[in-house]
């Protein structure tokens, strides 16, 4: 660990009760056995439940596709490393030898799970309430910043301009068949994209009501991904 975890918790506006929690989320399995995998999967499930309910709030007339992805928007590797790195909170990590060479503290997957497991801890420490406005606290740039103009478009467009934002290649389509009479024929397309391994087959009456399927499909799956 570089830096004492107690400045960190002052840059964060936070005071634990029982500050080895603290340590324990900033501790990687690399360094050693009671590290922060357990406060990363509860504080996973409250991060979730905590923007989902902030997003209810802030957008009463948004359909749940529309929160759903506002929400992954939100919560997902990327984003949460981004916070860290904000807060130079890989400074603060504890890492095994062999992270530390391979600069596991830069890492997207190990900031953001300290990110996590410091709100696990915090849970564990004192509470839904006081973890709840933390979270809020720590996203509200983010969840100012959003407008649901940019979240009613087609699924398509959301799914190009998501790859666009990480500057990856955009999404492949490609037909994989077209069956039917010529008055009522069914296009099958498979997506597929540089993110992720998996491949999403979307159907419809034209090849481009199929590729929109697709997308939407994807964009489902990137979700549960990030969840």
């Amino acid at each position: 660990m570089i830096k004492k975890p107690n400045e960190l918790c002052q840059k964060l506006g936070l005071s634990f009760n029982d500050p080895k929690l603290f340590i324990m989320a900033l501790t990687h399995r690399s360094a050693s056995s009671n590290n922060n995998e357990r406060l990363e999967f509860l504080g996973d499930s409250i991060l979730g439940f905590v923007v989902a309910q902030k997003l209810y709030e802030l957008f009463p007339e948004a359909p749940e596709g529309v929160l759903s992805r506002l929400r992954a928007s939100l919560v997902n590797q990327h984003s949460l490393a981004e916070l860290a790195r904000k807060h130079q909170v890989g400074d603060y990590l504890l890492l095994g030898s062999g992270e530390l060479k391979s600069g596991g503290f830069r890492r997207d997957s190990i900031l953001s799970d300290a990110v996590e497991a410091i709100m696990g801890a915090l849970f564990k420490d004192q509470g839904i309430v006081v973890c709840q406005q933390w979270i809020e606290q720590l996203f509200a740039e983010q969840l100012a910043s959003l407008s649901l103009e940019n979240w009613q478009k087609d699924p398509k467009t959301q799914l190009q301009e998501l790859m666009q934002s990480k500057k990856l290649s955009l999404p492949d389509y490609t037909l994989i068949t077209m069956s039917g009479l010529a008055h009522e024929q069914m296009f099958k397309v498979k997506c597929t994209i540089s993110l992720i391994k998996d491949e999403c087959i979307g159907t419809g009456i034209s090849r481009k009501r199929a590729e929109q399927s697709a997308a939407e499909l994807m964009l489902e799956l990137l979700n549960k991904e990030n969840k």
